[in-house]
């Protein structure tokens, strides 16, 4: 199981969110670059990022900090937040990213995530947040009433690389994931789940690596907070 160090960027800087409430954010840092170096020194095999201004805004608005850690580290990086057209896709690839995530589109134009997935094999993936099972776009802001398994279910033929789920009233919360309905989501799809939301310890860790189908985990402010140690979550993972 990779485990994916996040990086949450709000007005250029590095933030945790509680439950994606944009007003409840905790400013770690102010330099995203230099934090996703220290990451790739501890050993990381990837970088999650996530543009929060672009979630709500529709288009890239931190795009200045996300090319300054494209050219800070050498290891791949996914980007979630305002992608929601293919020059946009097209754009984030040139310029290095190795996965675009696409998160309200899935919902509100799912054709082009499958003509994204066909162009640019390997490096689309679908994100799936939601509260209580429902699928929740824009930044979270907007509540549907499509179900996150028969979301992830319509994708089974697409060619997604992944489905990033993040359990909304877990994230940011460090009161550990919903390990049972992301194992649930993994079960249902051929593809690739990673969970994110909640991740808080080590026990998680290996909680979410003992379903077996769990393909990755995401986490944030238990990095920042010190709760998971990277170096030594990075070498539990491997030994496992």
């Amino acid at each position: 199981m990779i485990l994916y160090p996040a990086i949450d960027l709000k007005d250029g800087n590095c933030v945790r969110l509680l439950r994606g409430d944009m007003g409840a954010a905790t400013v770690f840092g102010d330099d995203p670059a230099r934090q996703a170096r220290s990451f790739q020194e501890a050993g990381a095999e990837w970088l999650h990022l996530v543009d929060l201004n672009g979630a709500f805004a529709g288009q890239p608005v931190n795009a200045a900090a996300v090319e300054a850690i494209l050219s800070a580290v050498q290891i791949p990086v996914q980007l979630g937040g305002g992608i929601r057209d293919m020059a946009t896709i097209e754009m984030w690839l040139k310029k290095g990213l190795r996965r675009v995530i696409l998160g309200t589109v899935a919902v509100e134009n799912p054709d082009l995530v499958r003509e994204a997935a066909a162009a640019f094999p390997g490096q689309v993936a679908v994100g799936i947040d939601a509260r209580k099972g429902r699928v929740a776009t824009k930044g979270w802001a907007e509540e549907t009433d499509v179900m996150a398994p028969d979301l992830a279910r319509s994708f089974e033929d697409a060619g997604v690389a992944a489905i990033i789920y993040t359990d909304i009233d877990r994230d940011g919360a460090m009161g550990g994931p919903n390990v049972e309905a992301t194992e649930a989501l993994a079960r249902a799809v051929s593809i690739p789940v990673i969970a994110s939301g909640g991740v808080a310890s080590l026990d998680d860790l290996r909680r979410l690596r003992d379903t077996g189908v769990i393909a990755g985990a995401i986490s944030g402010r238990a990095l920042y907070d010190g709760a998971i140690d990277l170096s030594a979550a990075l070498s539990a993972l491997r030994r496992g």
